[in-house]
């Protein structure tokens, strides 16, 4: 993190008697890729900005087992809930934000069954809600009047329903919002989930992250907005596969946010 950046860890907060209003949950994508890294410092800066009271768990994070799952290894991935299950509970963890929809899918939805109970919102929730709740504002800047479209990522859109908060968000930059012939219930995988991410394609005529990538180029816009950091890796390959629109950029909405900010 950069030396402007306010990032306490739960242990620090507890040393000190407090309890944060959200314990910000990074996941793998945003703590060691590297251009997932630069999603969590946006949203970062735009906590420290709406003066939020956060905390990471810091080294005390591990994965929250979604790959594992979707790979069929269950036994691993309730291995790896229950030690974060553990380590939630003992700091008495409420309420979990995270830019990473497989780490809110999985936290929100898989984890009660195995004693996890709390309150999990996708960062295009939370900074949706900070919209609304005047602790945040969001204005054009320098994406005024551009074309920007949204892909949906899929445990954020056909899993859990969440279509309109990161649309709400897009709106207020003062951009036009052009939307794929694919999109919300209708969208289509950008070919990272369910463990895809980490193996080999299988035989086929085109990559889904290609086919996807075209469904994006096909609206002409000027940057292809995300939500994912898995979704941002596949679209932004997908994006340099096309020599004429190499230009396009593929853009977190918390960095389309932070950039506008000039945060």
């Amino acid at each position: 993190m950069s030396e402007n950046l306010v990032v306490p860890t739960m242990a620090e907060m507890l040393a000190q008697g407090k309890q944060p209003e959200v314990l910000f949950w990074v996941g793998c994508a945003g703590s060691f890729d590297d251009r997932a890294k630069k999603i969590t410092k946006a949203f970062v800066r735009l906590l420290n900005r709406s003066n939020v009271s956060f905390a990471v768990l810091g080294t005390e994070e591990s994965c929250t087992g979604d790959p594992a799952k979707r790979a069929g290894n269950e036994f691993l991935f309730q291995m790896q809930a229950m030690m974060n299950i553990e380590v939630l509970n003992a700091y008495e963890a409420k309420k979990i934000v995270t830019a990473c929809p497989h780490c809110f899918n999985t936290l929100k939805n898989e984890y009660p069954e195995l004693g996890g109970q709390y309150e999990v919102v996708h960062h295009t929730e939370f900074l949706k809600s900070l919209l609304d709740d005047g602790r945040l504002t969001i204005e054009g800047g320098q994406f005024k009047g551009k074309r920007i479209t949204f892909h949906d990522p899929c445990y954020l859109g056909r899993a859990n329903k969440i279509y309109e908060a990161p649309r709400d968000l897009i709106a207020k930059l003062d951009v036009e919002l052009v939307e794929m012939k694919r999109s919300k219930a209708n969208g289509l995988c950008c070919g990272a989930g369910g463990a895809q991410m980490f193996k080999d394609a299988e035989p086929g005529d085109k990559e889904v992250n290609v086919l996807r990538t075209e469904d994006a180029l096909e609206v002409k816009p000027d940057i292809i907005a995300a939500g994912c950091p898995f979704c941002n890796t596949m679209m932004t390959d997908g994006v340099k596969n096309k020599e004429k629109e190499a230009d396009v950029k593929v853009m977190d909405i918390a960095e389309l946010i932070a950039n506008a900010q000039d945060l």
